[in-house]
């Protein structure tokens, strides 16, 4: 995507924001518009696995494809970008956002992803690059390919304006230290680890949840079992008791000390 009009930056109200996110709505292209499969699975992993991290830390909000309006460093011309996934760290609740109007936002983007088809090429990603890295200089920018599994996660360098590549550890994972996020593929998709542990997707969260409550249910009946073992052994117990009693009683009744 590219400008929406040549307005300056200065000046320029919510309004105009608006108006302009609803100009780029109205302006989509079929081709915009359409997704390949394999962007659409790694979307929703995506978007899956970060919202258990929101769960965790609240300042951690995760967008998809929400457009990004911002002035221009050089012309102060309003332009938009729209990453396919995009993370912002903010105490606050940001949303819902009909668009996320750089200039009027109290947060900037902190992470931004995108998700290439070679056979739905929805996006100058040429362009998509020199904008995160050289206009909203968004800390981590990360690109796969689905078809061609293959990943980067890249850096931004503020001392020397542009994007480091971030290796992958012996893992072969991409750490963000920042967030404590790691980045890999596993199967083919890209999938994500917080503070170490793999984060599971749905029908992995249910498959966990069955197991869980398997595991109560042989603990349960586990713990039924030794709790009837202790009954038995009790009303054992009391019975050598009784009979022990009753045949003290009969010594003494006797003139027997069942002491002795």
């Amino acid at each position: 995507m590219g400008r929406t009009r040549p307005s300056r930056a200065e000046g320029l109200t919510r309004l105009d924001y608006e108006e302009a996110a609803r100009e780029a709505l109205r302006s989509q292209t079929l081709e915009e518009i359409m997704e390949a499969t394999p962007q659409a699975t790694q979307r929703k992993i995506t978007v899956c696995s970060l919202e258990l991290v929101r769960g965790r830390r609240p300042d951690f909000q995760v967008f998809n494809e929400l457009l990004v309006l911002y002035p221009d460093p050089a012309t102060g011309e309003m332009k938009r970008i729209v990453p396919d996934n995009m993370v912002v760290l903010h105490a606050e609740d940001l949303g819902p956002l009909l668009s996320f109007d750089l200039p009027h936002m109290p947060a900037r983007p902190f992470w931004v992803m995108e998700y290439v088809s070679t056979s739905s090429q929805r996006k100058d990603y040429v362009h998509s690059f020199r904008k995160y890295e050289q206009e909203l200089r968004v800390p981590y920018y990360l690109i796969y390919y689905p078809d061609n599994e293959e990943l980067t996660l890249y850096r931004f360098n503020a001392g020397r304006s542009r994007y480091d590549t971030v290796l992958p550890d012996d893992e072969g994972r991409h750490a963000m230290p920042d967030v404590r996020i790691e980045v890999g593929l596993v199967d083919g998709w890209m999938r994500f680890w917080y503070e170490g542990r793999l984060l599971p997707l749905p029908a992995e969260l249910d498959r966990e949840l069955d197991e869980a409550r398997a595991e109560m249910i042989r603990e349960k009946r586990r713990a039924d079992g030794e709790k009837r073992r202790a009954d038995r052994e009790k009303r054992r117990a009391d019975g050598e008791k009784e009979r022990a009693d009753r045949l003290a009683d009969r010594l003494r009744a006797m003139g027997i000390d069942p002491e002795e």
